[in-house]
């Protein structure tokens, strides 16, 4: 659990991130911005690294909601992954600064803690999506003359663009009507006819 000091800080970088970019994200510019003192940003961190590798376990945590549509028995394969996408949409709507840390590709191909965790949470995103898309099409509910790791990789590929593209117009429009058209239309890509 973080203490009110580095959610502060965690806080800070994302809005630095999302306004400057990576390479405005410095521990000179933090200090500045929180107004304390460069050493005392490693009091609570050990670096920047440390820094963004916790903003990324923190997303992984809120995003842990897709388990839980997994595991619903009831609900069916489309619903399930339309319920992933309108949850991980709303955190997006709520907190567009996450995008500019999430889709952004630079920050990870240097630095090797980082690339391997956000490799960890998008091959268990994309996993969970895979698995409820298998058992959809064992249950004739999704179409099966496509394998589940293709439509997987169609549906986050589909909902990444869609983040993306939001994200460099400035997020100028509220992404949930956006969002709810694209679950549509992959709902009537998904199901089996």
């Amino acid at each position: 659990m973080l203490s009110e000091r580095q959610t502060e800080i965690v806080n800070r970088s994302i809005d630095i991130i999302a306004s400057k970019g990576i390479q405005g994200l410095t521990i000179k510019n933090l200090s500045k911005e929180i107004g304390i003192s460069e050493p005392a940003i490693y009091r609570h961190f050990e670096s920047k690294t440390d820094i963004l590798l916790t903003i990324l376990k923190n997303f992984e945590e809120v995003s842990s909601f897709m388990n839980a549509a997994m595991k619903d028995e009831n609900g069916t394969a489309v619903s399930k992954i339309e319920f992933m996408f309108t949850k991980i949409i709303e955190v997006f709507s709520n907190e567009p600064s996450h995008i500019s840390v999430i889709f952004s590709e630079e920050i990870f191909k240097n630095e090797k803690v980082l690339k391997d965790k956000i490799v960890e949470i998008m091959s268990s995103k994309v996993k969970a999506i895979e698995e409820i898309i298998k058992d959809g099409q064992d249950k004739g509910e999704i179409r099966s003359d496509i394998d589940n790791q293709t439509l997987a990789l169609i549906v986050v590929g589909s909902l990444r663009f869609m983040v993306k593209q939001w994200d460099l117009k400035d997020m100028h429009e509220n992404l949930l009507p956006e969002g709810r058209k694209l679950i549509d239309g992959l709902s009537l890509i998904l199901t089996k006819k």
